[in-house]
């Protein structure tokens, strides 16, 4: 994709790769321009089954980058944060599972990537913090709420508490914590059964679980029985082809 963002595809598997690792995969305006791509490049393709976003180095990411900060005009300030939720609302909007892969320190930036996916899997080496308030600025104030609750969001926030990946586990931020020599493994695992369910209904109830959580009782229940029917008239209900 760019020099700041790798993508690469096979057997039904995108993988987004941070490509920063010198600078910690610290979230710049070229990597916002390359993620909002890679995420629209997927969406696209009908032989993409699962979205895999992972980094290269120790450091999944460490934030913003606050070199390229240096310098901006307020107006350039507010057009790169922008981008950046759009970067993290086209990860979010992606239409196949996707899964956020953390192998090191997620902060800021790296918790909103993280959290923008359906769910992370970490290593122990994993932890996340969100301390943009106590550096000057405002940021992850939506989506890790929504996950941990205000309160435990709030502390994140108001200290620079870190979350190892063991507690994020706990809050249901991680879905899994893996071994590092595991971790291969277990993605081949995950990635084989997704791959092999049909694309329909995941799609379908990954749609009708991010719409229903947002809606009362009555409007969550209306999108599942629409997916329902969406996935009867497609002939394909538990597998099965007209």
């Amino acid at each position: 994709m760019s020099d700041a963002v790798g993508y690469a595809l096979r057997d039904g598997v995108a993988t987004i790769t941070l490509e920063r690792p010198q600078a910690r995969n610290a979230l710049n305006l070229a990597m916002c321009e390359a993620l909002i791509a890679a995420a629209r490049r997927a969406a696209a393709d009908p032989g993409v089954r699962l979205a895999l976003v992972r980094a290269s180095g120790s450091v999944f990411c460490a934030g913003a980058d606050l070199k390229e900060r240096e310098g901006m005009s307020e107006q350039q300030v507010r057009t790169r944060r922008l981008r950046a939720f759009e970067a993290y609302g086209a990860l979010e909007a992606l239409p196949m599972p996707a899964i956020a892969v953390v192998e090191g320190p997620a902060v800021g930036s790296g918790c909103e990537i993280a959290a923008a996916c359906d769910f992370i899997v970490a290593t122990p080496a994993a932890w996340f913090a969100t301390p943009e308030a106590l550096r000057g600025t405002v940021g992850a104030t939506q989506r890790l709420p929504r996950v941990l609750g205000k309160r435990l969001a709030k502390d994140l926030m108001f200290t620079g508490r870190r979350l190892s990946a063991d507690e994020a586990l706990r809050h249901g931020l991680v879905a899994r914590v893996v071994p590092a020599a595991e971790l291969e493994g277990e993605l081949e695992a995950l990635a084989r059964t997704i791959v092999a369910a049909p694309v329909q209904a995941l799609r379908l109830a990954k749609r009708a679980i991010d719409r229903g959580v947002e809606l009362d009782p009555a409007g969550a229940l209306a999108s599942e029985i629409e997916a329902i029917e969406a996935q009867l008239a497609s002939g394909e209900w538990m597998g099965k082809r007209a």
